[in-house]
Protein backbone atom coordinates (compact mmCIF):
# COMPACT_ATOMS: atom_id res chain seq x y z
CA UNK A 1 0.00 0.00 0.00
CA UNK A 2 1.39 3.54 -0.55
CA UNK A 3 1.62 5.65 2.08
CA UNK A 4 2.70 8.90 1.47
CA UNK A 5 2.88 10.64 -2.19
CA UNK A 6 5.07 14.05 -3.14
CA UNK A 7 3.34 16.08 -5.91
CA UNK A 8 3.68 19.83 -7.29
CA UNK A 9 1.30 22.56 -8.93
CA UNK A 10 2.77 25.11 -10.90
CA UNK A 11 1.87 28.57 -11.25
CA UNK A 12 -1.27 29.81 -13.07
CA UNK A 13 -2.70 33.01 -14.70
CA UNK A 14 -5.64 33.25 -13.58
CA UNK A 15 -8.73 35.28 -15.60
CA UNK A 16 -6.21 35.72 -18.68
CA UNK A 17 -7.34 39.07 -18.52
CA UNK A 18 -10.84 38.67 -20.91
CA UNK A 19 -12.21 35.55 -18.81
CA UNK A 20 -12.38 37.00 -15.10
CA UNK A 21 -13.17 34.24 -12.81
CA UNK A 22 -13.50 31.57 -15.94
CA UNK A 23 -10.45 31.11 -17.67
CA UNK A 24 -6.82 30.44 -16.16
CA UNK A 25 -3.44 29.05 -17.74
CA UNK A 26 -0.85 26.85 -16.09
CA UNK A 27 2.85 28.68 -15.57
CA UNK A 28 6.07 26.60 -15.94
CA UNK A 29 8.61 27.88 -13.08
CA UNK A 30 7.54 28.36 -10.01
CA UNK A 31 5.30 26.02 -8.20
CA UNK A 32 4.17 24.51 -4.63
CA UNK A 33 5.18 20.98 -3.59
CA UNK A 34 3.07 18.75 -1.12
CA UNK A 35 3.74 15.35 0.98
CA UNK A 36 1.15 13.66 1.97
CA UNK A 37 0.54 11.00 4.35
CA UNK A 38 -2.06 8.17 4.85
CA UNK A 39 -2.63 8.31 8.55
CA UNK A 40 -5.13 6.13 10.87
CA UNK A 41 -6.70 9.16 12.30
CA UNK A 42 -9.77 10.43 10.56
CA UNK A 43 -8.64 13.99 10.73
CA UNK A 44 -6.25 16.32 8.30
CA UNK A 45 -3.06 17.50 9.91
CA UNK A 46 -0.61 19.96 8.48
CA UNK A 47 2.65 19.07 10.16
CA UNK A 48 4.58 21.76 8.34
CA UNK A 49 4.54 24.53 5.83
CA UNK A 50 7.74 25.61 4.94
CA UNK A 51 9.84 27.85 1.89
CA UNK A 52 12.13 30.43 1.11
CA UNK A 53 9.02 33.18 0.43
CA UNK A 54 8.20 35.92 2.87
CA UNK A 55 5.30 35.36 4.84
CA UNK A 56 5.01 31.60 5.32
CA UNK A 57 5.52 31.59 8.79
CA UNK A 58 2.14 32.83 9.29
CA UNK A 59 0.37 30.77 7.27
CA UNK A 60 -2.40 28.88 9.55
CA UNK A 61 -1.26 25.40 10.72
CA UNK A 62 -5.35 24.30 11.57
CA UNK A 63 -6.59 22.75 8.61
CA UNK A 64 -9.96 24.53 8.02
CA UNK A 65 -8.42 28.08 8.29
CA UNK A 66 -5.54 26.78 5.27
CA UNK A 67 -6.19 26.24 1.68
CA UNK A 68 -4.40 23.13 1.21
CA UNK A 69 -5.92 21.82 4.19
CA UNK A 70 -9.71 22.53 3.41
CA UNK A 71 -9.33 20.66 0.44
CA UNK A 72 -7.60 17.79 1.89
CA UNK A 73 -11.22 18.29 4.35
CA UNK A 74 -13.35 18.14 1.25
CA UNK A 75 -11.58 15.18 -0.17
CA UNK A 76 -11.95 13.22 2.47
CA UNK A 77 -15.78 13.95 3.20
CA UNK A 78 -16.20 13.16 -0.59
CA UNK A 79 -14.94 10.21 -1.13
CA UNK A 80 -15.71 8.90 3.19
CA UNK A 81 -12.35 7.93 3.74
CA UNK A 82 -11.41 5.63 6.79
CA UNK A 83 -8.36 7.41 7.16
CA UNK A 84 -6.63 10.81 7.62
CA UNK A 85 -4.13 12.65 5.84
CA UNK A 86 -0.82 14.72 7.46
CA UNK A 87 0.54 17.10 5.10
CA UNK A 88 3.92 18.88 5.12
CA UNK A 89 3.51 21.43 2.22
CA UNK A 90 6.61 23.53 0.66
CA UNK A 91 5.63 26.99 -1.23
CA UNK A 92 7.79 28.21 -4.05
CA UNK A 93 4.80 30.52 -5.45
CA UNK A 94 4.71 33.61 -3.69
CA UNK A 95 2.04 35.09 -1.42
CA UNK A 96 -0.15 37.56 -2.77
CA UNK A 97 1.61 37.49 -6.22
CA UNK A 98 -1.58 36.82 -8.42
CA UNK A 99 0.38 33.43 -9.42
CA UNK A 100 -2.22 31.58 -7.66
CA UNK A 101 -0.19 30.40 -5.12
CA UNK A 102 -3.50 29.45 -2.88
CA UNK A 103 -4.69 27.42 -5.30
CA UNK A 104 -1.49 25.47 -5.94
CA UNK A 105 -1.27 24.53 -2.05
CA UNK A 106 -4.94 23.05 -2.92
CA UNK A 107 -4.24 21.20 -5.91
CA UNK A 108 -0.74 20.03 -4.70
CA UNK A 109 -2.47 18.19 -1.78
CA UNK A 110 -5.11 17.44 -3.47
CA UNK A 111 -3.25 15.46 -6.47
CA UNK A 112 -0.93 13.85 -3.42
CA UNK A 113 -3.42 12.79 -1.32
CA UNK A 114 -5.64 11.21 -4.31
CA UNK A 115 -2.90 9.25 -5.17
CA UNK A 116 -3.21 7.61 -1.76
CA UNK A 117 -6.95 6.65 -2.75
CA UNK A 118 -8.12 3.20 -2.81
CA UNK A 119 -9.71 4.36 -6.12
CA UNK A 120 -8.53 7.45 -6.96
CA UNK A 121 -10.72 10.39 -8.69
CA UNK A 122 -10.55 12.12 -12.06
CA UNK A 123 -8.80 15.36 -11.80
CA UNK A 124 -12.27 16.34 -12.84
CA UNK A 125 -13.80 15.25 -10.05
CA UNK A 126 -10.88 16.87 -8.07
CA UNK A 127 -12.04 20.53 -8.97
CA UNK A 128 -14.90 20.66 -6.37
CA UNK A 129 -12.48 19.86 -3.72
CA UNK A 130 -9.85 22.34 -4.61
CA UNK A 131 -12.75 25.29 -5.43
CA UNK A 132 -13.52 24.38 -1.37
CA UNK A 133 -9.89 25.00 -0.39
CA UNK A 134 -9.16 28.22 -2.68
CA UNK A 135 -12.60 29.91 -1.58
CA UNK A 136 -10.54 30.10 1.84
CA UNK A 137 -8.26 32.33 0.71
CA UNK A 138 -10.58 34.43 -1.58
CA UNK A 139 -13.81 34.58 -0.06
CA UNK A 140 -15.82 32.93 -3.01
CA UNK A 141 -15.25 29.55 -5.13
CA UNK A 142 -13.28 30.27 -8.61
CA UNK A 143 -11.60 28.04 -10.64
CA UNK A 144 -9.85 30.04 -13.21
CA UNK A 145 -6.26 28.97 -11.40
CA UNK A 146 -6.71 25.50 -9.91
CA UNK A 147 -8.78 24.78 -13.32
CA UNK A 148 -5.78 25.01 -15.09
CA UNK A 149 -3.26 23.51 -12.36
CA UNK A 150 -5.52 20.27 -12.56
CA UNK A 151 -5.77 19.78 -15.92
CA UNK A 152 -2.88 21.84 -17.38
CA UNK A 153 -2.40 24.50 -20.54
CA UNK A 154 -5.63 26.76 -20.68
CA UNK A 155 -9.03 25.60 -18.81
CA UNK A 156 -12.17 26.71 -18.66
CA UNK A 157 -13.30 26.91 -14.98
CA UNK A 158 -17.22 27.13 -14.28
CA UNK A 159 -19.12 26.87 -11.00
CA UNK A 160 -19.67 22.99 -11.66
CA UNK A 161 -17.00 22.03 -14.33
CA UNK A 162 -13.46 22.61 -15.35
CA UNK A 163 -12.75 22.02 -18.79
CA UNK A 164 -9.29 21.83 -21.17
CA UNK A 165 -9.10 24.07 -23.93
CA UNK A 166 -6.47 22.99 -26.49
CA UNK A 167 -4.29 25.84 -27.97
CA UNK A 168 -1.87 26.16 -30.41
CA UNK A 169 1.47 25.00 -29.17
CA UNK A 170 3.67 28.11 -30.58
CA UNK A 171 1.57 30.40 -27.71
CA UNK A 172 4.43 31.49 -25.17
CA UNK A 173 3.40 33.79 -22.44
CA UNK A 174 6.00 35.95 -20.26
CA UNK A 175 4.75 36.70 -16.62
CA UNK A 176 6.98 39.45 -14.40
CA UNK A 177 6.03 38.93 -10.77
CA UNK A 178 7.21 42.14 -8.93
CA UNK A 179 8.40 42.35 -5.56
CA UNK A 180 4.97 43.59 -4.14
CA UNK A 181 2.32 41.72 -2.27
CA UNK A 182 -1.79 42.27 -3.34
CA UNK A 183 -3.76 40.49 -1.71
CA UNK A 184 -6.86 39.17 -3.58
CA UNK A 185 -9.42 40.54 -1.51
CA UNK A 186 -8.09 43.93 -2.19
CA UNK A 187 -7.97 43.46 -5.53
CA UNK A 188 -11.51 42.17 -5.72
CA UNK A 189 -13.07 45.32 -3.16
CA UNK A 190 -12.22 47.67 -6.29
CA UNK A 191 -14.64 45.79 -8.66
CA UNK A 192 -17.78 45.56 -6.38
CA UNK A 193 -19.42 48.61 -7.87
CA UNK A 194 -21.73 47.90 -11.14
CA UNK A 195 -20.25 48.29 -14.82
CA UNK A 196 -22.66 49.57 -17.27
CA UNK A 197 -24.14 47.56 -20.21
CA UNK A 198 -22.00 48.89 -23.28
CA UNK A 199 -18.77 47.48 -21.34
CA UNK A 200 -20.05 44.19 -20.45
CA UNK A 201 -21.04 43.72 -24.08
CA UNK A 202 -17.79 44.93 -25.13
CA UNK A 203 -15.84 42.46 -23.19
CA UNK A 204 -17.88 39.57 -24.28
CA UNK A 205 -16.90 40.37 -27.53
CA UNK A 206 -13.71 40.01 -26.81
CA UNK A 207 -13.64 36.79 -25.12
CA UNK A 208 -15.66 35.33 -27.96
CA UNK A 209 -12.78 36.47 -30.12
CA UNK A 210 -10.48 34.99 -28.20
CA UNK A 211 -11.90 31.93 -27.66
CA UNK A 212 -12.11 31.09 -31.21
CA UNK A 213 -8.89 32.54 -32.01
CA UNK A 214 -7.80 30.00 -29.67
CA UNK A 215 -9.93 27.03 -31.48
CA UNK A 216 -8.56 28.25 -34.62
CA UNK A 217 -4.91 29.52 -33.59
CA UNK A 218 -5.94 32.78 -35.07
CA UNK A 219 -3.26 35.18 -34.03
CA UNK A 220 -5.07 38.07 -35.28
CA UNK A 221 -8.17 36.97 -33.08
CA UNK A 222 -6.48 36.21 -30.18
CA UNK A 223 -4.53 39.80 -30.48
CA UNK A 224 -8.27 41.34 -31.02
CA UNK A 225 -9.46 39.38 -27.85
CA UNK A 226 -7.10 40.32 -25.59
CA UNK A 227 -8.73 43.32 -24.21
CA UNK A 228 -9.61 43.62 -20.72
CA UNK A 229 -12.06 46.61 -20.38
CA UNK A 230 -13.72 45.47 -17.29
CA UNK A 231 -11.52 44.36 -14.95
CA UNK A 232 -7.82 46.04 -15.84
CA UNK A 233 -8.71 49.36 -15.63
CA UNK A 234 -10.12 49.03 -11.70
CA UNK A 235 -7.11 47.01 -10.95
CA UNK A 236 -4.21 48.79 -12.63
CA UNK A 237 -3.88 52.09 -10.08
CA UNK A 238 -3.00 49.02 -7.62
CA UNK A 239 -0.45 47.98 -9.32
CA UNK A 240 2.82 50.83 -9.72
CA UNK A 241 4.36 50.46 -12.89
CA UNK A 242 1.98 48.46 -14.68
CA UNK A 243 1.47 50.88 -17.47
CA UNK A 244 5.17 50.61 -18.06
CA UNK A 245 4.93 46.84 -18.40
CA UNK A 246 2.38 46.37 -20.48
CA UNK A 247 3.20 48.77 -22.95
CA UNK A 248 7.06 47.44 -23.09
CA UNK A 249 5.40 44.04 -23.79
CA UNK A 250 3.36 45.72 -26.66
CA UNK A 251 6.33 47.18 -28.12
CA UNK A 252 7.35 44.20 -28.50
CA UNK A 253 4.75 42.80 -30.59
CA UNK A 254 2.72 41.06 -27.88
CA UNK A 255 -0.46 39.65 -28.63
CA UNK A 256 -1.96 41.46 -25.40
CA UNK A 257 -1.40 41.85 -21.90
CA UNK A 258 -2.92 42.67 -18.65
CA UNK A 259 -2.61 41.44 -14.94
CA UNK A 260 -2.09 38.03 -13.71
CA UNK A 261 -5.26 37.26 -11.19
CA UNK A 262 -5.35 39.47 -8.90
CA UNK A 263 -2.03 41.09 -9.38
CA UNK A 264 0.12 42.67 -8.85
CA UNK A 265 1.99 39.87 -11.80
CA UNK A 266 1.67 41.21 -15.52
CA UNK A 267 1.29 38.18 -18.18
CA UNK A 268 1.86 38.94 -21.97
CA UNK A 269 1.08 36.33 -24.90
CA UNK A 270 3.72 36.22 -28.11
CA UNK A 271 3.61 34.08 -30.84
CA UNK A 272 6.57 32.11 -30.34
CA UNK A 273 9.09 31.10 -27.70
CA UNK A 274 12.06 34.12 -29.02
CA UNK A 275 9.55 37.00 -29.60
CA UNK A 276 8.61 36.23 -25.60
CA UNK A 277 12.11 35.59 -24.56
CA UNK A 278 13.24 38.78 -26.38
CA UNK A 279 10.54 41.03 -24.15
CA UNK A 280 10.80 39.68 -21.06
CA UNK A 281 13.96 42.08 -19.75
CA UNK A 282 12.00 44.59 -21.10
CA UNK A 283 9.06 44.02 -19.21
CA UNK A 284 11.21 43.15 -16.18
CA UNK A 285 12.87 46.72 -16.64
CA UNK A 286 10.02 48.53 -16.61
CA UNK A 287 8.98 47.67 -13.43
CA UNK A 288 12.90 47.90 -12.31
CA UNK A 289 12.43 51.39 -14.00
CA UNK A 290 9.62 51.80 -11.38
CA UNK A 291 11.93 51.50 -8.62
CA UNK A 292 10.65 47.87 -8.34
CA UNK A 293 12.47 44.42 -8.24
CA UNK A 294 10.70 42.02 -10.78
CA UNK A 295 11.40 38.21 -12.10
CA UNK A 296 10.32 37.28 -14.55
CA UNK A 297 9.42 33.86 -16.30
CA UNK A 298 8.95 32.53 -20.17
CA UNK A 299 6.46 29.44 -20.44
CA UNK A 300 4.46 27.99 -23.11
CA UNK A 301 1.15 28.85 -22.38
CA UNK A 302 0.06 25.13 -23.09
CA UNK A 303 2.14 24.27 -20.08
CA UNK A 304 2.62 21.03 -17.87
CA UNK A 305 -0.03 19.98 -15.28
CA UNK A 306 0.57 19.01 -11.60
CA UNK A 307 1.73 15.40 -11.01
CA UNK A 308 2.86 13.72 -8.68
CA UNK A 309 6.82 13.45 -7.90
CA UNK A 310 6.94 10.77 -5.46
CA UNK A 311 5.44 7.43 -3.86
CA UNK A 312 6.75 6.05 -0.90
CA UNK A 313 5.46 3.00 0.74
Amino acid sequence: MIRAATAFAPASVGNIGVGFDLLGHAVEGPRDVATVRRIEEQTVRIDAITGDIAGVDALPLDAERNTAGGALLALRETVGAPFGFALELRKGIPLGSGLGGSAASCVAALVAANALLDAPLTREALYECALAGEAIASGSRHGDNVAPMLLGGVALATATRALRIEVPAWLHAVVVHPDQVLETRRSRAVLAEPYPLAEVVAQTAHLAQFLLGLQRGDRGLIRDGLHDVLVEPRRAPLIPGFAQVKAAALAHDALGASISGGGPSVFAWFDSRAAAEAAAPAMQGAFVDAGIRAQAYVTPVDAARAEVLDLAS
